[in-house]
């Protein structure tokens, strides 16, 4: 498949709709296009991958290359149809074409390049569903299929800087208790004055390992609800807190460390989503250095939350046009994208 088919294959997939868990449709092109070019195609819910293995078996590490197929929903402020998928000058526009349509695409690219001769390691190339809205029948789902994963590459819009570090995330659902009373009397105990306080230690407590990417853990109450009526010391005060882990904690220390030093009751929505880095020695980071790649920490999530092994974030196009208005990508980031993961990955050694 040449470049020009490569970018038309991207254009087919942004005419597509594939918001969070209704992928199918562009799993479904993908896999018959790459079917009817002669791939031993896999495929598990709204997932799908290539792996070299089919093509030439090898029992060196196994490398992953990922990017999600699913997109957020249009912004009501859009211009143009966010599916037309059109081209001007250098620009393709569309929804998902630079989150994460132009990844996959890169991805799939140097894919096809590297397993056309022998490698060192065994490459799999997947694209996955359920990113955007953190779901679990994403990438979750493969990697039982694929077995011992050694190192993987996160295509997302990082304008091909390396992200070395990426936040993690956890929602905190807190609840400080007081008994109600008339508040014309000095009666009851008043769970606003109780919440005061522990969201005072949120908003200025710091913990002490501080990345060199990401800087400290942060902290942030978002929201608050108390109270039925005026006349009433309310019972019940309700906040939510956005932390977000900075490489250096995990969540389940983070967690613990809180529930040790507020009075409120602390209930996380979820733990999966784990903040990553990698460090500066592995012989990718190394390598990307020499090649003159900038690393950085990232503060948006993506599916490297969810890996247990060595991985960076890496990816054509700008995390800044991400889920706004009139998305683009450049063809030229695209090329450039290609020609990089190749320079990086060929005969590449763990």
């Amino acid at each position: 498949m040449s470049f020009e088919e490569h970018i038309g294959l991207l254009r087919q997939m942004i005419s597509i709709p594939s918001v969070s868990t209704s992928e199918a449709e562009v799993a479904d092109l993908l896999q018959r296009t790459l079917e009817a070019e002669g791939f031993t195609v896999h495929r598990k819910g709204n997932n799908i991958w290539l792996d070299s293995a089919d093509i030439r078996p090898c029992d060196g590490p196994v490398i992953l290359l990922n990017a999600h197929i699913d997109t957020v929903k249009p912004a009501s402020s859009y211009t143009r149809d966010p599916f037309e998928a059109s081209v001007e000058g250098d620009r393709i526009y569309g929804l998902g074409s630079n989150d994460d349509g132009a990844s996959v695409i890169a991805l799939l690219a140097a894919f096809r390049e590297l397993v056309s001769r022998p490698q060192p390691y065994r490459l799999v190339w997947s694209a996955t569903a359920e990113e955007e809205n953190s779901g679990t029948q994403g990438v979750e789902l493969i990697f039982p299929e694929l077995g011992k994963i050694d190192f993987g590459i996160f295509g997302e819009p990082t304008g091909m800087r390396l992200a070395v570090a990426e936040r993690g995330l956890m929602v905190l659902d807190c609840t400080s208790c007081g008994k109600s009373g008339h508040a014309a009397r000095n009666e009851g105990e008043n769970a606003i004055y109780k919440a005061l306080a522990d969201i005072e230690w949120f908003r200025s407590y710091q913990f002490p390992k501080v990345s060199d990417y990401l800087g400290p853990v942060k902290m942030t109450v978002t929201m608050i609800s108390a109270g039925t009526q005026h006349n009433v010391v309310p019972d019940a005060c309700k906040f939510v807190v956005d932390v977000r882990p900075n490489g250096l904690y995990d969540n389940a220390f983070i967690l613990d460390y809180i529930k040790a030093h507020v009075s409120c009751e602390v209930v996380p929505r979820s733990m999966r989503r784990l903040s990553s880095h990698i460090e500066g020695s592995h012989p990718f980071v190394r390598k990307a250095v020499a090649e003159g790649l900038e690393c950085f920490g990232s503060p948006t999530l993506s599916n490297w939350a969810l890996a247990s092994f060595p991985a960076v974030k890496l990816g054509p196009g700008e995390s800044s046009r991400s889920h706004g208005a009139d998305e683009f990508v450049c063809i030229s980031e695209i090329r450039s994208a290609i020609d990089t993961y190749i320079k990086l990955l060929d005969g590449f050694c763990l």
